[in-house]
């Protein structure tokens, strides 16, 4: 199993995760201290509330992601690049974008790795995450998917949006072998039912750089219970044998 060492070190694997499209501002702002708590790697949030986040977590060096063309990703490239300008403007460190399933499935590959390579030209050095929805694809499709992410630019795949994901390990080990054989180079990010802290622990294993998950705060919190606030009196014990 991946060595965690300490909740701080679980907390840094996560991406904390509300992409609720109807979430309101005083819950943001409840799920934004909650995120500060723990100090995750990031948050992942809708567009309406990123400059939000980026005076709440203004004190920290939680990133912040939010998503273009979620979730189905058909919008044209010019719309997701002028998108993806617009949250790095409003403070984003991370752009999440959905790969366009239809040109996947008419292996319009050059399509796709133009619109992956124009909207990382535009944001420069902040962190692009192509999301595959690995769950609808056959395993060749996820393996030109993630060839084609690579090739384009990107500093991450992502394997789902959420709304269909992997629901079972071998499922999610899968897609991680598939992705680090056909783009090596690129890094894996996981989401989709990981909502404890065993599972969590078994898409790290399985070789993931990252996970997601909207109960990224509630993985932590109990493993904190677990491992670190549990006080053990060990019995006394002699090392002579008794008479």
């Amino acid at each position: 199993m991946y060595n965690i060492k300490n909740s701080k070190e679980l907390a840094s694997l996560i991406n904390y995760t509300n992409l609720n499209n109807m979430i309101s501002e005083n819950e943001m702002k409840d799920f934004l201290e909650k995120a500060k708590e723990l100090n995750f790697n990031s948050v992942v949030i809708s567009p309406t509330y990123v400059p939000l986040a980026k005076e709440i977590l203004s004190d920290t060096n939680i990133k912040i992601g939010s998503v273009v063309g979620f979730p189905l990703g058909f919008e044209d490239t010019e719309s997701k690049v002028k998108a993806s300008e617009e949250l790095i403007k409003k403070g984003a460190d991370e752009i999440e974008v959905v790969m366009n399933l239809s040109h996947l499935k008419d292996e319009k590959y050059s399509l796709l790795e133009n619109e992956i390579g124009q909207i990382k030209k535009t944001i420069g050095d902040k962190v692009l995450k192509v999301i595959i929805e690995t769950k609808a694809l056959e395993d060749y499709e996820k393996a030109n998917a993630a060839k084609v992410a690579e090739k384009g630019g990107a500093d991450y795949v992502k394997n789902s949006t959420g709304f269909v994901a992997p629901n079972h390990i071998y499922e999610n080990v899968n897609d991680i072998n598939i992705i680090q054989k056909y783009a090596p180079k690129i890094k894996i990010e996981m989401y989709g039912g990981i909502n404890e802290y065993k599972f969590a622990n078994q898409v790290l294993t399985g070789g993931a750089d990252k996970i997601a998950s909207d109960q990224g705060y509630e993985i932590v919190k109990r493993y904190k219970e677990l491992r670190e606030n549990t006080q053990v009196k060990p019995k006394p014990i002699t090392l002579t044998k008794k008479d």
